[in-house]
């Protein structure tokens, strides 16, 4: 309780921020287009920034230290400005390298961005690749990723779930803004909670990652960062609206307020409201949904001081089962099965930081964020309503300790608790409901010449739950002998408490019993993995080739187990073995001008100890392929799209031996999405087509015509619920 108020004592210290002077600005071609990727940095500094897809960047300084500023360009002539005022915007205009009087080397800059610098294994996926595909929101932006795979968690509400090296999202830590967000109950529908037009990026880290955000990550995080609003454009519109009766509406705004204030203004509604029933089992395919979602956020900078705060609020309703329209002379009952999940969230933030010295880069941060999420469901009589809050804070401190060595320290509080109104036909025991986590940090990191980097973090917390103190240590290497190969290595340990009925509502869509074990122990796994990647310049472009291997092994796991009894789904601590392996190779290159295919291919290998039985994980593919094409016309006028997806068979739940409802496996399938986009100066159109050969798993609910009956089980899904769907949508912007 002590350390408790020490740490809150700390919270309320008015020190924070990130680093030196930010120098902010502009890199434009002559016909005044933004350059993605453009290279910024320091005449003398080894390393710098990329500017992002509105050709802004933002590089830190010392004013009358640093004062030559190098652009650079593939296709584009270098170019050295002397900055005189570090709080005056730049604007950069490089020229085209023209060759032969004639010739113009240009390049396509690739939506997906994966950092040689960096040490850890990180993919940013930017605005130009969230608009390749149907991004609505961020469960649906990763069409296009061959690392990380989205499923729907049953055939009815919605609910989805990402796939990473193998194991359940559960297992990605979740941040937003580089601070976690969306635990427990907002875990299973979080993913539909950011729309796609907000973000300005994800950042998706694979295996042990830093531990600066926490103890949680164990196969990896994803961070989602949302426009900025003195990057952003001053208006962005965007509406969307698909056949089968999904409307949408977007809108976000900056305002500059001063040359120290600005703030952004986010809007998103959505509804789909219409009924549809193409298989005939008397459910409907996807639930009817109404969202309505907004934040405001704000941004305040001067020399030494950076603050940004916000909040949100978001409303998202859905119902979906039997309708007395859907009811068919299969169906054994007289009354439908219905089921509603209606969720109210809200959320703030504040993250500042404060330079303490100039000469070596010492910065104190402060991050402070809070929840609130209620949720109520009902599945046809059965009813679980959770209200859940979050309190999470880090203090952090970075500072240079010579050219070649960075030390980072730090503390953190999170706080958990999730009350819970529960009737259901068969009653389970009382769990666990609240949680206080406190710990710290050390960090240090040895670069030497961006060739060879070593990253170690050692951190310990203290659960109020678990009521013991655990050490998560986390190392990671980087070795880079030539600019054409990358080496990486990883290992670290990942830690989580496991709160079963709000991570697991989705399962009361069945009528499986549920058992929860008690005293369930804290999640322990260990991660190690590799990777390596060559960029060799072919005709005048660059082939990049990279391959990965990961493996998981948990000490501890809460086994979620489907596969003992078929009428009920048991959730224990380990007993055995649960681990594994990952391994990808992914292929990209830019065939001609304006045109870039890439392709990957990755294999998985999960395996858990099911009461004594060794068996794969069920329900996951052991293998995916995935093959894209984007071709780009002058000036991006048109941008064509194709996306296939070759998904691998896997092993089902195992069925009952007496009367067997469904197979011991399922099949390979393939998905197949088009997009085609006109761009005009400010706006533009775009069609598309997901799933094109109009594949749907078959039967995806066991025994819908008698959904009160103890062999009614929605959550057997592996493959698409919905057929062929056509979209079209619309952008537009004022630029600045």
């Amino acid at each position: 309780m002590k350390s408790i108020k020490i740490f809150a004592l700390l919270l309320l210290l008015p020190v924070l921020a990130f680093g030196k002077d930010i120098l902010k600005g502009y890199v434009y071609d002559k016909d005044n287009q933004p350059l993605i990727g453009a290279s910024v940095r320091w005449e003398n500094a080894k390393t710098g920034v990329i500017t992002n897809e509105k050709g802004y960047f933002e590089i830190a300084g010392t004013p009358h230290k640093d004062h030559m500023l190098a652009i650079s360009y593939v296709g584009y002539t270098d170019k050295v400005i002397h900055i005189h005022d570090f709080s005056a915007e730049q604007k950069v205009v490089l020229d085209e390298n023209v060759e032969l009087g004639e010739v113009v080397i240009e390049r396509t800059v690739p939506g997906t961005i994966k950092s040689r610098r960096d040490i850890l294994q990180t993919e940013k996926i930017t605005t130009k690749e969230l608009r390749r595909a149907a991004c609505c929101n961020l469960s649906e932006s990763f069409e296009t990723n061959p690392s990380v795979d989205v499923s729907f968690s049953d055939a009815v509400t919605g609910a989805k779930q990402i796939q990473l090296l193998g194991l359940s999202g559960t297992y990605v830590q979740m941040l937003t803004e580089n601070y976690p967000n969306f635990r427990g109950p907002a875990s299973i529908y979080g993913m539909d909670y950011i729309p796609g037009p907000w973000m300005e990026s994800i950042q998706i880290s694979k295996g042990a990652a830093s531990v600066k955000n926490g103890y949680e990550s164990v196969t990896g995080q994803m961070n989602v960062e949302y426009k900025k609003p003195n990057s952003a454009d001053p208006l962005s519109l965007n509406v969307f609206a698909s056949d089968a009766g999904r409307y949408e509406g977007n809108a976000d705004a900056a305002f500059i307020l001063n040359d120290k204030l600005n703030t952004g203004l986010f809007l998103h509604y959505s509804n789909e409201s219409s009924s549809h029933d193409d298989n005939n089992d008397s459910f409907l395919d996807m639930p009817k949904k109404h969202q309505f979602n907004i934040m405001n956020r704000w941004h305040y900078m001067t020399d030494r001081y950076e603050s940004q705060f916000g909040f949100r609020f978001l409303q998202d309703y859905r119902t979906s089962g039997q309708t007395m329209h859907t009811l068919n002379s299969a169906s054994v009952n007289e009354h439908p099965y219905e089921i509603s999940v209606n969720a109210n969230r809200g959320e703030f933030y504040t993250k500042n930081s404060y330079i303490v010295d100039e000469e070596r880069n010492g910065n104190v941060a402060l991050i402070f964020t809070g929840s609130y999420h209620d949720q109520k469901s009902k599945y046809a009589t059965d009813i679980f309503n959770v209200y859940g809050s979050n309190l999470y804070g880090s203090l952090m401190y970075e500072t240079s300790l010579g050219k070649e060595h960075q030390l980072s320290a730090g503390l953190s509080m999170n706080w958990d608790q999730y009350k819970q109104s529960i009737r259901l036909s068969q009653p389970i025991a009382a769990q666990p409901d609240h949680e206080t986590t406190t710990g710290g940090y050390a960090q240090y990191t040895f670069n030497k010449d961006d060739k060879f980097i070593v990253l170690a973090g050692l951190r310990a917390d203290y659960s109020t739950l678990h009521k013991k103190t655990f050490v998560t240590p986390r190392l990671h290497l980087k070795y880079m002998p030539f600019e054409w190969l990358n080496m990486r290595a990883s290992a670290g340990k990942g830690y989580r408490t496991v709160f079963v009925m709000p991570e697991n509502s989705f399962y009361l869509a069945s009528n499986r019993k549920i058992e929860i074990a008690d005293n369930l122990k804290q999640e322990a796994a260990w991660n190690y993995g590799t990777s390596v990647s060559f960029h060799i310049p072919v005709k005048g472009e660059e082939l990049i080739i990279s391959g990965e291997w990961y493996r998981t092994d948990f000490d501890n796991q809460v086994v979620t187990d489907v596969d003992s009894d078929p009428h009920a789904v048991k959730f224990y601590n380990l007993n055995g073995k649960s681990y594994a392996n990952s391994f990808q190779v992914e292929a990209t290159y830019p065939l001609f001008r304006g045109f870039t295919i890439l392709g990957a291919y990755r294999w998985t290998n999960a395996k858990t100890d099911y009461e004594g039985k060794l068996m794969k994980k069920p329900l996951v593919s052991d293998y995916k392929a995935l093959v894209t094409a984007s071709y780009e016309t002058k000036m991006k006028k048109w941008v064509f799209d194709l996306t296939s997806q070759f998904n691998g068979g896997g092993r089902m739940p195992t069925p009952d031996a007496a009367n067997p409802l469904w197979k011991d496996t399922f099949g390979s399938f393939t998905i197949l999405n088009a997009q085609i986009t006109k761009n005009f100066r400010d706006w533009g159109v775009y069609v598309g087509a997901e799933n094109i050969t109009d594949y749907t798993q078959k039967n995806p609910i066991i025994s819908p015509e008698n959904p009160f009956s103890d062999n009614f089980d929605a959550t057997m899904v592996w493959g698409p619920t919905q057929g062929r769907k056509f979209y079209v949508g619309l952008r537009y912007a004022i630029g600045k």
